[in-house]
């Protein structure tokens, strides 16, 4: 039989190590999902919603390296948006197929008709689509290597009519090429590095995700300084754990240990990081930064000191420069410090909540000690991030996924899916929102047709919890953040698993127990406290006072009871800042 351009296609992606396509098949794609199921060596995932098969591929990838979904004209390419912006801003290697009408009624406003140059644009760094048989295996081994080598989304446009016709021979290579690059400062700029963290007795050492890889390295370096060690979310499982200078988090989930470590340095080193939030870094101190890609040099910070570099391959030189201190007084403070961060953090393990209004803090912290030693956790973004952040504890094995840069809702669930199909001996537990996991409700048939075993804990606090608190900081009573939720675990056995309901703080162990002794996917909806408050680990005397101020006009308002609830729940917290 003739070779068709589908069936190239598909030999490239296996080629270049893809294992499945996350899609809603028809129209435009059909012929793709023949040649697919011809080759047999790629499976066809079939989601209820192409944003869902996004996010899932945004998941692999972060875990495997590379992934795929598609979506067919129009409307599935519309779907494919949110997560494709979640996978090109974590700088994952996504391949995006965006099948659409064929090449005749191209400028026609056919049916379903959409100009994908420009709908993907600002969410790929490739993004093209191919017209002639020998442009379409050019150009997806362009895209593939470009996803692999810039770490981002690329985008295959490829009309239905040319998926069909006759394969040609091309001269150009179709192979992909996964290089593994020494990428370090000069010598030079080393000794300029080295020679200021040696004059200076206050360091502290910031850490992304890009510093994950140099773990061991990174415990030297801060032992020779008598440096604490903060880090972002996207970093802590990479950095946390078998590590005795880390001082937590900082940002808006953080923690004042590691926003007062970095402040009362004298040098700040930032390493593989590119966190968002400029307002928590100190303006006035010296602050080095590491990156490996130098166009995110100086832009979240006042840089003085800026190199090149993957942090591993950096340190690795850096370290016999660095002389060892001597003087502990700076760390051992700050560790201080943490040390009763953590004490305020148990406040609410402690004491659980009551019937309908259990402790979220709890809720994480009994999921996080009965949790494998390689679970995969997957958060929404709002409160369950905050949870995620503060109570799952790094392992050196653990890896958390999430929408930390994108920010979007709805992403916890799906990313669960793409993890589950790519490590199926691990246990994959996810963090969900009521109104994260309202939003994309469909696929938790996906998770029941190829019978993944995930664990889906919702955090079921009946509102928009994070939306609440930033309209009450702003001196704004809430509105139109309250939800009328479905049982959740009715809907979970309506679409073929279990379902668990927890409404008291004595029932969270036991149905923890249970759902990770199940075989087979289980949610497990948990009924939190509403008014639980995710505090940041700097408050500002205006947040303060729109909090007062939105007390203030609820009270007026009449809604004496909801402040009076929400001064209860956080009280023990409120009394930790005072």
């Amino acid at each position: 039989m003739e070779k068709k351009v589908a069936d190239q296609l598909v030999e490239i992606l296996v080629d270049a190590g893809i294992k499945r396509i996350y899609a809603v098949t028809g129209d435009s794609l059909n012929e793709l999902n023949r040649a697919i199921k011809k080759n047999g060596k790629i499976q066809w995932i079939h989601v209820r919603n192409e944003e869902a098969g996004a996010f899932a591929a945004a998941a692999e990838a972060e875990l495997e390296g590379i992934a795929c979904c598609a979506g067919s004209s129009g409307p599935g390419h519309v779907h494919l948006i949110n997560g494709l912006y979640e996978a090109n801003r974590a700088n994952v290697p996504v391949i995006a197929i965006a099948s659409t009408c064929g090449t005749r009624e191209f400028g026609t406003d056919y049916f379903q008709e959409t100009n994908i140059t420009k709908l993907f644009d600002d969410c790929s760094v490739y993004n093209q689509i191919a017209t002639l048989p020998e442009q379409a295996p050019r150009m997806l081994q362009r895209a593939i290597q470009n996803a692999i080598s810039k770490k981002g989304v690329a985008v295959f446009g490829l009309p239905g009519d040319l998926e069909s016709k006759p394969a040609e021979d091309i001269l150009s290579s179709l192979k992909v090429y996964q290089n593994e690059p020494i990428l370090r400062p000069s010598d030079k700029e080393l000794q300029e590095l080295a020679d200021v963290l040696n004059e200076h007795d206050k360091v502290t050492i910031y850490c992304g995700i890009g510093a994950s890889k140099a773990h061991k390295d990174l415990v030297k370096l801060a032992g020779k300084l008598k440096a604490p060690v903060g880090y972002s979310f996207r970093g802590k499982m990479g950095i946390q754990y078998d590590n005795p200078y880390e001082v937590g988090m900082t940002g808006l989930l953080g923690l004042p240990s590691a926003f007062q470590s970095m402040h009362e340095a004298d040098v700040v080193l930032l390493l593989g990081t590119d966190f968002p939030y400029a307002n928590f870094m100190p303006s006035n101190k010296k602050i080095i930064q590491i990156d490996e890609r130098a166009d995110r040099l100086g832009r979240r910070a006042k840089v003085d000191m800026g190199f090149c570099g993957k942090i591993e391959d950096t340190l690795s030189v850096l370290l016999p420069l660095i002389e060892e201190k001597q003087d502990d007084s700076f760390l051992k403070k700050q560790l201080k410090k943490y040390d009763k961060v953590k004490e305020d953090l148990d406040v609410y393990v402690k004491d659980p909540g009551k019937e309908n209004l259990i402790h979220p803090e709890y809720v994480a912290s009994v999921i996080n000690n009965l949790a494998a030693k390689d679970a995969i956790f997957t958060v929404d973004t709002g409160m369950c991030c905050v949870w995620g952040a503060r109570y799952i504890h790094a392992t050196g094995e653990r890896k958390m996924l999430g929408s930390f840069s994108h920010g979007t809702m709805a992403n916890a669930m799906p990313m669960s899916i793409g993890a589950s199909l790519s490590h199926p001996d691990r246990q994959i537990i996810a963090f969900c929102g009521d109104g994260g996991i309202s939003m994309l409700l469909g696929d938790l048939a996906t998770i029941y047709q190829y019978k993944l075993p995930v664990k889906l804990f919702v955090f079921n606090n009946r509102s928009l919890g994070m939306v609440k608190l930033e309209m009450e900081v702003d001196g704004i009573p809430d509105n139109e953040t309250d939800m009328v939720n479905p049982d959740f675990a009715m809907i979970a056995m309506a679409m073929g698993f279990k379902g668990i309901n927890v409404n008291k703080p004595e029932e969270v162990e036991g149905a923890v127990k249970e759902a990770f002794s199940t075989e087979g996917p289980v949610l497990v909806n948990v009924m939190t406290d509403p008014n639980s408050l995710a505090l940041p680990p700097k408050i500002e005397w205006s947040q303060i006072k729109g909090m007062t101020t939105s007390m203030t006009k609820m009270m007026l308002g009449g809604n004496i009871k909801e402040v009076v609830d929400t001064i209860q729940s956080n009280i023990k917290h409120i009394k930790s800042l005072i």
